[in-house]
């Protein structure tokens, strides 16, 4: 049976060419990326608020990535037979709540439980709105409606994250989530009033959600996306001090380099959806190539400033070129059931980001800091590999499917 579809309700408008629903969930999106990364400009202001180390403090962003890697996959759990739209408004509310309990929190305690709830919308909410900004245009233009709505959280770390840095330095670091929520309540009034209610055909049940999730195919991407992830951060994390002590840059130099690598992850991940709508696996598997190369290319190109800010802004491209591939890749892996399995894609990539950070200190520790690009080459490497393996094992469905159908006509 046939589920009846809401007539009052706006039908997804295929047609136009950006759909203002799109930016409701980019707005979410940016929302969330600031929530995520502010955090890190103001560890000295909220350690002396509230009495405590700059280590505690840090645990403030620990807590946050632990919060993104299980809650997303278990909230999915709980609310998969929500509608997409009141699941979408139900997240939203969720992050508003948590950013304005960090607020009013007068204790660090509190302040952690309230990073930690906010994070549990982070990973769903992504996947939800991926999902649905993927629904809202043409197929063949799916890749690049995800790659807007993933550009939100580009954008939050070159405008978002200094804008509100400097709002927690100026006002104090509670304003700075004050603003935070002001942003979740706007993106909550635009997806009530511009995401139409899309109907499925069938909702998958919990069974079908794990049977998709752990599909071999799937966990295959996941990992490949989680490579790419550690790849970014082995280096990102360090990125500071390999400029200032490798290549001799001023601490306020740094903070434009840093501008300059979010312009190039903001056109790589605008880039890399154009090319997934275009060549899904082999664009995927030719970025991750690129991004090796750029990567290793810092061993030579750090002792010199100009060829390392170049170097910077084209590490940005391919790191974020490869994110909108993924994503359709393991929507497109998982159709049948795609809620969880993209959603705990979010749980691989934070965990790639926590493992990344893990082994280039490491790897600084052992070989020193002019060790970390050739550590980041490997994963990205490595990263190409899963790529490689996850389109071979599509083309051998592809010919087994195509044998059966030659061997089947012969029959006939």
């Amino acid at each position: 049976m046939k589920p009846t579809v809401d007539k009052s309700q706006p039908p997804p408008p295929h047609k136009e060419r950006f759909p203002l629903s799109l930016l409701c969930l980019t707005l979410g999106a940016f929302a969330i990326g600031m929530t995520e990364f502010i955090i890190m400009g103001l560890l000295p202001n909220v350690a002396r608020d509230l009495g405590v180390s700059i280590p505690q403090a840090g645990q403030l962003i620990t807590s946050y990535a632990l919060g993104v890697a299980i809650g997303a996959p278990v909230l999915t759990i709980f609310t998969h037979r929500l509608p997409q739209k009141k699941l979408l408004m139900i997240l939203m509310c969720i992050f508003i709540f948590g950013n304005a309990v960090s607020v009013i929190a007068p204790t660090y305690t509190l302040l952690i439980l309230a990073r930690i709830l906010t994070a549990f919308a982070h990973g769903t909410f992504l996947g939800v709105g991926t999902i649905i900004a993927a629904r809202l245009v043409r197929p063949e233009k799916r890749a690049g409606a995800v790659s807007i709505v993933l550009a939100g959280l580009t954008v939050a770390n070159i405008i978002g994250v200094p804008f509100g840095t400097f709002i927690g330095q100026q006002l104090g670091w509670r304003a700075s989530f004050g603003a935070i929520t002001v942003l979740g309540v706007v993106s909550l009034f635009g997806i009530i009033r511009f995401i139409p209610v899309i109907v499925q055909e069938q909702t998958a049940n919990l069974t079908e959600q794990v049977r998709g999730l752990l599909n071999p195919k799937v966990l295959l991407i996941l990992l490949t996306g989680a490579l790419g992830c550690a790849s970014l951060f082995s280096l990102f994390t360090y990125i500071t001090p390999m400029l200032e002590e490798i290549t001799g840059f001023a601490e306020h130099n740094v903070t434009w380099i840093l501008v300059l690598f979010g312009a190039g992850v903001t056109f790589g991940n605008l880039i890399g959806g154009k090319l997934a709508d275009w060549k899904l696996m082999p664009s995927l598997m030719v970025n991750f190539a690129i991004l090796a190369i750029m990567i290793s290319l810092f061993s030579w190109t750090l002792d010199n400033p100009v060829l390392t800010i170049i170097n910077v802004f084209l590490w940005g491209i391919a790191a974020f070129g490869i994110m909108p591939g993924i994503q359709l890749r393991i929507m497109n892996l998982a159709h049948k059931a795609p809620l969880l399995a993209t959603t705990s894609s979010h749980s691989a990539l934070n965990l790639g980001n926590a493992a990344g950070a893990y082994l280039g200190g490491a790897a600084i520790t052992q070989w020193g800091l002019s060790s970390i690009p050739w550590l980041a080459a490997s994963l990205a490497a490595l990263g190409l590999a899963g790529a490689w393996l996850s389109y071979l094992s599509t083309r051998s469905r592809q010919a087994a499917l195509t044998a059966g159908d030659v061997s089947a006509t012969s029959s006939s």
